[in-house]
């Protein structure tokens, strides 16, 4: 049987989680010019170097979307890690592997659920 959360392991996991979080807050700082409107001034920048920089500003702001709900993912693993959730199956409470929440601590499914939700 693999092994499973235990509380003694939530300091562990609370860093882990913020830490990220951290980063998430440092990387949407370092690019907000990039999500911001494209201006419209003609004489400062042709048509296809617009197209370009609303083209860029599109994939900034996807990316930022992807940050947004990874945040959202982390500030409800720590809400579970306070309320003596984190680590069970949201769909079957069995305990998600130790392994699994090494690598994204926000999983909320376990192996098996997880497969049978994708497939």
């Amino acid at each position: 049987m693999p092994s499973q959360f235990e509380q003694k392991d939530a300091p562990r996991f609370e860093a882990l989680i913020r830490n990220e979080l951290a980063e998430l807050q440092r990387l949407a700082a370092g690019t907000a010019s990039d999500r911001a409107p494209v201006e419209l001034d003609q004489q400062s920048v042709g048509r296809l170097s617009r197209m370009d920089a609303m083209q860029g500003q599109a994939l900034a702001q996807a990316s930022g979307q992807r940050r947004q709900a990874r945040k959202v993912a982390l500030e409800m693993a720590l809400r579970r890690l306070e309320a003596g959730e984190f680590g069970e199956c949201l769909d079957c409470g069995e305990p998600i592997a130790i392994k699994r929440l090494d690598i994204d601590p926000a999983a909320t499914l376990c192996i098996a659920c997880a497969q049978r939700n994708a497939g």
